[in-house]
C-alpha cells in the first residue's frame, strides 16, 4: 500500500435538500465518530466509539423518512423491523469467520 501525504482529505458530498437539520446533524456526528474510532489507540475510546457508531446508525434509521411515511399508511414500526434485521445480520457476520470486506 502507498503512504499517503499526511493531509490528504476524503471529501464527501450528499444532496442534503430532502433531510431533515437532525438529519445532516446526525450525518456530521456519525462521520466525526467513525473517524475517531478509526483513528483511536485507546481502548476505553475505541469501544465507547464503536458503541457511539452503533447507537447513531440505529438513531438514523429511525429517523429515515421511509418508517415515518410507511407508519401512517400502514401501523408497521418498520424502522424496528430494519434493525432487528440489522441486528440479525450483524450478529451472523460477527460468528463468520470473515466478515466481508469491500475493500479492492
Amino acid at each position: 500500500m502507498a503512504n499517503k501525504p499526511a493531509n490528504q482529505k476524503l471529501i464527501i458530498e450528499l444532496d442534503t435538500s430532502e433531510l431533515t437539520n437532525a438529519q445532516v446533524r446526525m450525518i456530521r456526528s456519525l462521520n466525526t465518530v467513525l473517524a475517531q474510532l478509526l483513528l483511536t489507540n485507546d481502548e476505553s475510546e475505541f469501544f465507547e466509539n464503536s458503541s457511539e457508531l452503533m447507537r447513531l446508525c440505529a438513531s438514523l434509521i429511525k429517523q429515515a423518512t421511509f418508517p415515518h411515511q410507511s407508519l401512517k399508511k400502514t401501523k408497521t414500526p418498520y424502522a424496528d423491523q430494519a434493525l432487528e434485521y440489522s441486528l440479525d445480520n450483524l450478529q451472523e457476520n460477527i460468528n463468520a469467520e470473515k466478515i466481508i470486506s469491500y475493500d479492492n
